[in-house]
């Protein structure tokens, strides 16, 4: 019996199940409209439609991996669980008071998001570890009881505790920990020296917030999931984690601010599969869906992680930089995001400027051009009225045009003085000038020039506007992988299993200890392959790799950089500050090589590898005849050639203007631009011919 692996990826328009054999990469694609009164109704249509059409037993399954958008809807919602907060005598404001960095000093208006836990859930108790791990002040356990007493009034269903200090000596939260555990059993209880295990107070706070804060809807979830995927004779649950590696469940729970950027994660390591497969090391990837656009960067052939993020910010992104949202000190696939997906809404401001975003039409009711009950204009329907789209998932979603043109005129032409093609081409301009400062943001910005990389473009909409941006930054190719609209979905049958560790070890590397750098290095290598080992991961199919956050002095942040594995001697923190130095340069354009160099913390990830896949786009599968449209491009009406992607033989040649449907999504081949059918039938489209 054939072999086949499953991933599930829930988007603001469609939930999309990707099927792909094992042995020979054959792929399959189930799209459905996603159900935000409930993901997993249509997580579970996807299945059954997806096994039922390609006629897949479910005990042929032997992978089952999911990608979730509920911790990231919670926390934009502000939707999460009833939780309280504990912390240190003195510190119960830490939460609020957050860092002072402001995106315009002198804007009085501004304001940073909202607080997870609002002030009548924050407690204290007495007890204090020093900076150097000592006990200053024993733990107050007779305060526990009222403390105990006071959570229970309050109502809370979980409970974090970030007691100072507590990375370095964790005796007085592992404590309380215990205690409020035996005293509250309904109430799940998450401890920062679990949860993060580093330096830096307010970060360690925050994370554990998050994690007190969506903890009981993602457990409420995944529940409910697990057991339906069961009854349909599915294998074990497994999640994307914000990291670009899979986890299973238990471990979601334990730290749900893993699974932060669970869906965009997995569609940059599909991206970094594909370019292996091409022989492609830089790679700029591009997700544009129904409600977001995020870009990432793949240097080396290595997808580019931070341990830097921030999530929540709502509306206020946009009027702060750091302090948009609640930082989350876990690794996570370093993106950029931003409003922009087909089903952003265009608008125009009391000032007369035309805005797209940041609300999405979504699912529901969807672009006016869907039927479902939308009267505002998308990008998607600006896409409809400049010829780009028409009839999608192969003529299943009708298409009604007159309706996108009525929501343009009302919305955009006729307060902007257009006519309805013009104020569709400015939609377009606009929302494609906030892709590209995203794709900035992960090149330039990074140190990284984009014409140095090839841009590869997936999502429902990505590869209708992928050339305009390619055009733009002067990226000299763009490449449109196998089931664009469902890439994410493949991501998650590729990914590795995945865990991340880290450990604070604040000294100087020149002078330093190696034996005290090896014994913390051991301890998390042994932590890693029990891991692994609970995990069932084959001993030929596991890795472990060693990072370290450095810094030079006085400086206030740190970047990460790889370690080299075997014995720990002086000669690796040689080359470990060799190494920082050069990412340094590469980051900030200089180094000083003789300034000594500070280790902060230490990080491992441990990898269970999958099994290696081959992803492949079906080729000359029947050549529908091409037909012609009008499109505008430069504001000109052109004619322009409509292609069906699986009847074009391996080789062939199509020069814009032209259009490329498939099921799942669409390209735009911009006319001084020539897509090439490549090997595995991937889409490679450069300029001229």
């Amino acid at each position: 019996m054939a072999a086949w692996r499953i991933g599930v990826d829930i988007g603001g328009t469609f939930t999309d199940v990707a099927l792909v054999e094992e042995g020979s990469g054959r792929m399959a694609v189930a799209k459905v409209l996603t159900t935000p009164q409930d993901f997993a109704e249509g997580v579970l249509e996807g299945l059954r439609r997806g096994l039922s059409e390609q006629g897949i037993a479910p005990d042929a399954v032997t992978l089952l991996s999911h990608a979730t958008t509920v911790v990231t809807n919670a926390l934009l919602e502000h939707k999460g669980a009833r939780a309280a907060f504990v912390s240190t005598r003195g510190f119960r404001d830490i939460l609020e008071l957050r860092r002072s960095a402001r995106a315009d000093l002198y804007d009085l208006f501004q304001d940073g998001p909202s607080v997870l836990i609002p002030r009548r859930r924050r407690f204290e108790i007495t007890g204090r570890i020093d900076a150097q791990g000592e006990e200053v002040t024993p733990l107050a356990e007779e305060e526990v009881p009222a403390l105990v007493e006071a959570i229970r009034a309050s109502g809370a269903e979980t409970v974090g505790v970030s007691l100072l200090f507590s990375f370095l000596n964790d005796s007085h939260e592992r404590r309380l920990g215990a205690m409020l555990r035996e005293a509250l059993p309904g109430v799940r209880v998450f401890l920062s020296s679990e949860v993060l295990p580093e330096i830096r107070e307010y970060e360690r706070a925050s994370t554990t917030a998050v994690c007190a804060y969506v903890g009981p809807l993602l457990a409420g979830y995944l529940a409910r999931l697990q057991e339906a995927t069961a009854d349909l004779g599915l294998p074990r649950l497994h999640v994307m984690g914000s990291s670009g590696g899979m986890l299973d469940v238990p471990e979601c729970l334990r730290m749900p601010a893993a699974v932060v950027e669970s869906g965009p994660a997995a569609g940059v390591v599909a991206a970094a599969l594909i370019g292996r497969q091409l022989g492609m090391t830089n790679i700029l990837s591009f997700d544009m869906g129904g409600t977001t656009a995020k870009a990432s960067v793949i240097a080396g052939g290595e997808v580019t992680v931070t341990a830097e993020y921030e999530v929540g910010g709502g509306s206020n992104a946009k009027r702060w930089i750091a302090g948009t949202g609640h930082p989350i000190r876990v690794p996570v696939v370093d993106l950029a995001e931003v409003s922009s997906g087909g089903g952003s809404i265009a608008w125009v401001d009391p000032g007369g400027a035309l805005k797209v975003g940041p609300h999405s039409a979504g699912a529901t009711p969807g672009p006016a051009a869907y039927g479902r009950g939308g009267t505002r204009p998308t990008v998607t329907d600006a896409d409809i009225v400049l010829g780009y789209l028409d009839a999608l998932l192969d003529g299943r979603l009708k298409i009604d045009r007159a309706a996108a043109e009525h929501a343009i005129a009302e919305h955009v032409a006729n307060p902007l003085g257009l006519t309805v093609q013009q104020a569709a081409a400015r939609i377009v301009e606009v929302v494609n000038a906030s892709m590209c400062d995203a794709l900035r943001i992960v090149s330039i910005e990074r140190g990284h020039d984009p014409r140095e990389f090839s841009l590869m473009a997936f999502g429902g909409a990505g590869p209708v506007h992928a050339a305009f941006l390619a055009e733009e930054l002067g990226v000299p190719e763009v490449v449109v992988p196998p089931a664009p609209g469902a890439f994410s979905a493949l991501g998650l049958v590729a990914t590795d299993l995945r865990r991340d560790f880290s450990r604070t070890l604040y000294m100087s590397l020149e002078g330093a200890d190696p034996a005290r750098i090896a014994a913390a290095v051991r301890a998390m290598e042994a932590d890693g392959l029990a891991m692994l080992e609970a995990a069932g991961v084959p001993p030929g199919r596991r890795a472990l790799q060693r990072l370290a956050d450095c810094r030079y002095r006085r400086q206030a942040y740190e970047l990460t950089v790889p370690m080299q594995d075997g014995p720990v001697t002086e000669e690796t923190l040689r080359a470990l500050s060799a190494a920082f130095h050069a990412k340094h340069r590469q980051t900030y354009g200089h180094a000083n090589e003789r300034e000594p160099v500070q280790l902060v913390n230490l990080r491992l990830t441990a990898l269970g590898r999958q099994p290696a896949l081959t992803l492949a786009q079906p080729t000359g599968g029947g050549a529908r005849g091409a037909r012609e449209r009008t499109a505008i491009f430069g504001g000109v009406p052109q004619r322009t050639r409509v292609l069906w992607r699986e009847g074009l033989a391996a080789g062939a040649a199509v020069p814009g203007p032209a259009v490329i449907e498939a099921l799942d999504s669409t390209t735009v081949v911009p006319p001084g631009w020539t897509a090439r059918v490549a090997e595995h039938g991937l889409l490679r489209i450069t300029r001229g011919s």
